[in-house]
Parts: C-alpha cells; structure tokens; sequence
C-alpha cells in the first residue's frame, strides 16, 4: 500500500469515526479546534492532516491515532461506523 492509499484509509477511518461518534463536521470543529474547512478537505482526501490536527481530532473523537492509521484497526472504526449508520437510520423512523 502506498502513500496516498494510506492517507485515502485515514480520510476514510476519521470520516467514519466521527460518525461512530455521531457528530458532525461542525460539531468535530467545535469540539477539536480544527475548520470545519478543514475537516472536509482531508475527509474528502484533499488535504494531508498535520500530526497536530490528528491528535486534536483525536482527542475530540475519544480514539487514538493508531486507530486512524494501524491497518489491524480498520475492523474496529469499521464497526463503530455501522453503528452509527444504524443510529441515523432509526432516527429518521
């Protein structure tokens, strides 16, 4: 795997962690610190996270690092954005 479909798999785990944490982006942005301009743009894989922009989302998301960017914790973030599908789901019922 390289570079940029690691940091494709980092988009995607922080988009679905925050999901699994029900917020949004402006809610991320609220909570961390970081533009909400900013968090569109690497969720969408547009921009690179700075290591002080990945800690901050981080801590705001309750998740450690190694969850964004271990490959054996794909299955966790996985899980957890299900959840939070199923959740959004309900609520609209």
């Amino acid at each position: 795997m390289d570079v940029d479909d690691r940091m494709k798999l980092v988009s995607q785990r922080l988009k679905n962690a925050r999901k699994a944490a029900g917020m949004t982006q402006l809610e991320l942005s609220l909570q961390s610190g970081v533009s909400q301009n900013m968090i569109t743009y690497i969720e969408q894989g547009k921009r690179g996270p700075t290591l002080r922009t990945v800690l901050k989302l981080c801590e705001a998301l309750g998740i450690s690092i190694s969850d964004l960017i271990d490959s054996d914790s794909s299955q966790a973030v996985d899980r957890e954005a299900v959840k939070a599908e199923i959740r959004e789901l309900l609520e609209k019922l």
